[in-house]
């Protein structure tokens, strides 16, 4: 039996990376708001590796602090290993990987929600949605109803959540917490076909049981670098990680024992990830392989679990115990927590707007893995998108979109409507044609405008961004404007650095651009230069050796906002358009782009076809 509780503004379904967000960014802006979730235990939750961060995923987190939202903050506050990938290659690719304290990491975002101003965190199931004049009723297990004028779905794996061990599955969520089971049929009822992914996590393991020896350590980056701009105290490296390798004994158990892994058995019906494969998916496609790189990793300081990174399963149990213990150093290992493979219920992207609210259901909102997507960090950016919408939808204020222009935040959601995903979509540093300029280094300046404008940026971490900002541009002038002569010192250098010599002045700005050269290799002979911190010279740094690439890819965002500034109606009829060809009025009346630039990205709608949309709505 119902019972009427109250009225609220945004209701969040779900209290993982992407419903916390979302919550958070809606109470913080004013709307009254509450976030449901199964279990108060499994807020914040890790289920798979304890890391935040990564490559591309680094630069999410930075976008996301940039813009006011918390998974920065909390990974900092948690973090027990810090480490910037791809440091061999271009800037353009640099990535943060944080290993976090996994259960500090759950409380600490906990005490957030709990303490946060406009948000009550609750926990319940909520087993139906109705939309009703004016929003949406939502029901809870135990028949508490709320009426709410927006709702946020962010239900990650536990919608429809079924688990996978050999030929043992049951209904679960992750962490062997209840699954949503009712939900699914009430978005169904809604009219929003839903679908199967899947998705699966490695064994944890008994430390005392490896034996360390036999392994290659892997050690943080010093000094650490923090996610969050507001980080006052600095990050420490609090412990090691370890890398490990498959073998073909590693090999010859997974394939004697391949029929019974549910995945090969035809039990999974799920589509699963393809760049995080199962290692019985690595074996089975990469067959010529002699070994697989693994990660033993801490799943934090007061724990003895340790996760294996790179070896996710669905073997039957036994399998797993054999399988892992032919790898040298894990000879004797005691599995603590069992690899699984989870299927869920998601959605069809292409059915959301950019700001991520279903196209066909006003004040209905999706975010995270619900979208399908994968990753803690691509569900954070999302729900904070969602919460920032739902919210902006109640107060009456304008909507808030990002472009793929200006983030991997904007990447990453415009893939999703626009292009959609047959597998869960993870993002990378190669979905982005301005990875360039969506640098991990640069995301204040990007977006920290806007944070501030949000109202979400504090005025003093503002005023810290301007300050910032002032001496990256006065230090890129100090450059320009530097001039040394030539000397045996300088030309040592030169030499040293296998670079051509000089006989006459040269500028340090052209100094700079030398590859061989940097600001490090410089500090003998740049006795001016001013007390700057290394995060501020590297963004200059980087800006005048790429300043090339950096013109080149301004004019190319020049053209494609004048295409993004060309709005197209919502419901209009592409059949009317003569000039298009079958495919393109097909998947444009399907996705319904909100502008010649979202067109433009369509599958199936080619160059000529935008032509025709640009002559005919110019018209």
């Amino acid at each position: 039996m119902e019972y009427y509780v109250g009225d609220i503004d945004v209701a969040v379904i779900g209290a993982g990376h992407a419903g916390n967000e979302a919550a958070l960014v809606a109470a913080r802006l004013g709307a009254n708001t509450i976030i449901f979730t199964i279990n108060l235990d499994s807020v914040g939750n890790l289920p798979c590796n304890p890391a935040i961060g990564g490559t591309a995923k680094g630069q999410l987190v930075r976008e996301l602090d940039a813009l006011g939202g918390e998974m920065g903050r909390a990974a900092d506050d948690t973090s027990i290993q810090s480490r910037m990938l791809n440091r061999g290659k271009g800037p353009a690719v640099h990535s943060l990987r944080a290993q976090i304290d996994r259960r500090s990491y759950a409380n600490r975002m906990k005490k957030t929600l709990e303490q946060q101003d406009n948000l009550l965190l609750k926990q319940a199931e909520i087993t139906d949605i109705r939309k009703i004049d004016g929003g949406f009723e939502v029901v809870t297990r135990l028949g508490a109803m709320y009426r709410t004028k927006t709702v946020v779905i962010c239900t990650g794996t536990y919608l429809g959540g079924k688990v996978f061990i050999g030929d043992t599955h049951y209904e679960s969520g992750p962490d062997g917490l209840f699954a949503a089971t009712e939900l699914s049929n009430a978005i169904r009822r809604l009219n929003v076909p839903l679908r199967r992914f899947k998705t699966g996590t490695p064994a944890r393991v008994l430390r005392s049981s490896i034996d360390f020896s036999k392994l290659e350590v892997q050690y943080g980056d010093e000094p650490p670098c923090p996610f969050s701009y507001s980080t006052e105290n600095s990050v420490k490296n609090k412990t090691v990680c370890h890398i490990a390798w498959t073998n073909e004994k590693t090999k010859e158990v997974i394939l004697k024992n391949i029929h019974r892994s549910p995945l090969y058995a035809g039990d999974i019906e799920g589509i699963g990830p393809r760049y995080c494969p199962s290692i019985e998916d690595k074996i089975m496609r990469f067959k010529d392989k002699k070994r697989h790189q693994l990660f033993i990793e801490p799943c934090g300081e007061d724990t003895e679990e340790m996760y294996l990174q790179g070896m996710s399963s669905s073997l039957p149990e036994d399998v797993q115990i054999e399988m892992y213990r032919t790898i040298e150093g894990l000879e004797n290992v005691q599995i603590m927590r069992t690899a699984y493979a989870i299927e869920y219920d998601c959605v069809d992207p292409t059915g959301l707007r950019p700001t991520l609210e279903f196209k066909d259901i006003e004040g209905l909102y999706g975010a995270g893995q619900f979208n399908g997507s994968s990753g803690y960090e691509e569900a954070a950016v999302q729900g904070f998108v969602a919460g920032v919408n739902a919210a902006h939808k109640v107060l009456g204020r304008e909507e808030f979109t990002l472009s793929r222009q200006s983030s991997y935040i904007g990447t990453l959601i415009d893939d999703l409507v626009t292009k959609g995903c047959n597998e869960p979509y993870r993002m990378m540093t190669s979905r982005s044609e301005y990875r360039m300029l969506l640098r991990h280094d640069n995301a204040d300046e990007r977006l920290m405008e806007i944070g501030h404008s949000l109202g979400l940026i504090s005025e003093k971490d503002y005023e810290k961004f301007l300050t910032r900002q002032a001496q990256i541009k006065a230090e890129m002038e100090r450059a320009e404007t530097t001039f040394f002569s030539p000397s045996d010192e300088l030309n040592r250098i030169l030499s040293d650095k296998v670079t051509t010599v000089v006989n006459t002045g040269v500028k340090l700005a052209d100094l700079i651009r030398r590859p061989q050269l940097g600001y490090s290799d410089l500090t003998e002979i740049d006795v001016d230069r001013p007390n700057l911190s290394a995060e501020i010279l590297e963004t200059a740094q980087i800006a005048l050796k790429y300043e090339g690439y950096i013109k080149r890819q301004n004019a190319q965002i020049k053209e494609a906002a004048r295409l993004e500034k060309m709005s197209l109606p919502r419901d209009f009829d592409y059949n009317s358009i003569n000039g298009l060809r079958l495919e393109a009025r097909e998947k444009l009346n399907k996705l319904r782009p909100e502008n010649i630039g979202q067109a433009a990205r369509i599958s199936g709608v080619s160059p000529a076809d935008v032509s025709v949309l640009i002559i005919y709505f110019t018209r």
